[in-house]
């Protein structure tokens, strides 16, 4: 129900709208409008534009829609997280995404040197797909120190894969800054086509699941799409 194609289109509010029905699911079909509207924090015109967005022409088609797509999937499991997982994969389940994934792909084939940057949980998905990238016979290097040196001379003819949920780190964002300064390739893998990090890359491959903060503000949204990502883009590079 939910396309790559039809996600990648939505603004930040539009985004919030998907995400609340992502974790909610069961009860949305049941809300009228304004009801979303005031549980998701937007206006009810951001509903409309997200409804459009998905291809229906308001509301009313909108929940039926998801009824419908509700009831093709019975029966439904409870496991936590399995809505935003089954929302993942159908979304890319299409020529476009497998498409995205082979430019990327084809950017990476075409370097020289490979770097896989990140910081945190980001940080050691970095160092899992440098190594998953070099049993598939393309060498890489995993940073997860912001302020790692790297010689000047190793920028040429490299492409820097930063992964980062938000897309907003100090930290990620002074690295690609650092790496686009010296004519590095940059390929994004975030969670929001509209983030900071996208706008500074050459190429960017999002997924669009709800980001999920425990009450330290500490971060467990899943990564389970940012895994699945790279190991395509690892598969596409072993053809």
């Amino acid at each position: 129900m939910f396309s790559h194609r039809d996600l990648a289109s939505l603004n930040d509010l539009e985004m919030q709208v998907y995400q609340f029905i992502v974790k909610h699911r069961e009860s949305v079909s049941y809300m009228t409008i304004r009801e979303l509207a005031e549980q998701a924090d937007v206006s009810t015109t951001t509903v409309l534009r997200f409804c459009r967005k998905m291809r229906c022409d308001g509301w009313s088609e909108f929940r039926i829609r998801l009824r419908l797509e509700q009831e093709k999937t019975q029966p439904q499991m409870n496991q936590s997280g399995v809505n935003e997982m089954l929302s993942f994969f159908k979304s890319i389940n299409n020529s476009e995404f497998e498409q995205l994934i082979a430019q990327a792909a084809q950017l990476i084939n075409q370097a020289e040197r490979v770097f896989f940057i990140g910081v945190g949980t980001s940080g050691s998905l970095g160092k899992y797909g440098a190594r998953f990238f070099s049993n598939v016979g393309k060498f890489s290097h995993a940073i997860d120190d912001p302020y790692y040196p790297v010689s000047p001379s190793l920028y040429e003819n490299a492409v820097a894969i930063i992964l980062s949920v938000s897309g907003e780190t100090e930290e990620i964002l002074r690295l690609a800054s650092q790496f686009s300064l010296h004519h590095c390739k940059i390929i994004s893998v975030t969670n929001n086509e509209s983030c900071s990090l996208a706008k500074m890359s050459d190429f960017t491959v999002c997924y669009h699941v709800p980001i999920i903060r425990m009450a330290d503000n500490s971060d467990i949204t899943t990564q389970v799409p940012v895994t699945y990502i790279l190991e395509a883009i690892g598969r596409q590079l072993n053809k």
